[in-house]
């Protein structure tokens, strides 16, 4: 990702969620439904987490590795390109390509917001952010105070004046708060009978 966002191809690319929300027609034909989609999605997002652990990569790319994985499903199916092969291939060009800067700037924000005490949390909740489809509708500062508007509800802090001097759309924040929340609510029901039923259904590659 390009070290200013407001440049970067990424900013001009945003997304509406239906835009997100759309499996192709030769997925439809194996049966792929959108929960299938997604859940297939969030497979692949932790298996680039665990395969970039292994080979000692920094968080940022692996953050942007589920970014450019999550944005070719927009365009391809994963009939066509399936998620095993496109996931280490998206970690292998993050690996070459990122020089963001958005975790220190995350880290100033929570400081002013008062909220160090809760840095961890707050880097737990980012960190998750990659595992839905929010990095590709928002832009980072509205999810990184979004995540930190959760961490101040869990840790009962306070923090109303410091939002409303930012002066930014706190319907916006509280919305993808609420997508936050609910992402952990649906995780809990994910089985893993369900991701290799909904793993089931890619072709087999030979």
């Amino acid at each position: 990702m390009a070290t200013n966002f407001w440049t970067s191809t990424h900013y001009k690319e945003l997304l509406d969620q239906e835009e997100v929300d759309v499996v192709h027609n030769v997925d439809k034909e194996r049966g792929i439904t959108l929960d299938d989609f997604k859940l297939i999605k969030l497979h692949m997002t932790n298996y680039i987490a665990r395969l970039a652990q292994n080979v000692k990569v920094r968080q940022r790319v692996i953050a942007t590795a589920v970014t450019y994985m999550r944005r070719v499903y927009i365009r391809r199916s994963m009939s066509e390109f399936d998620p095993r092969l496109v996931a280490p291939s998206c970690l292998y060009l993050a690996s070459k390509s990122e020089e963001s800067t958005v975790q220190a700037r995350l880290l100033v924000l929570v400081q002013d917001a008062g909220m160090s005490e809760a840095t961890q949390l707050t880097w737990g909740l980012v960190n998750d952010t990659y595992k839905t489809d929010l990095i590709l509708v928002h832009p980072p500062y509205l999810i990184g105070l979004a995540c930190i508007y959760v961490a101040s509800v869990l840790k009962e802090k306070e923090n109303t004046a410091w939002f409303e001097d930012l002066r930014v759309d706190m319907n916006v924040v509280k919305n993808i708060a609420m997508e936050i929340l609910d992402f952990y609510d649906t995780h809990k029901t994910i089985s893993d009978e369900r991701v290799t039923a909904a793993m089931h259904k890619l072709p087999i590659r030979t």
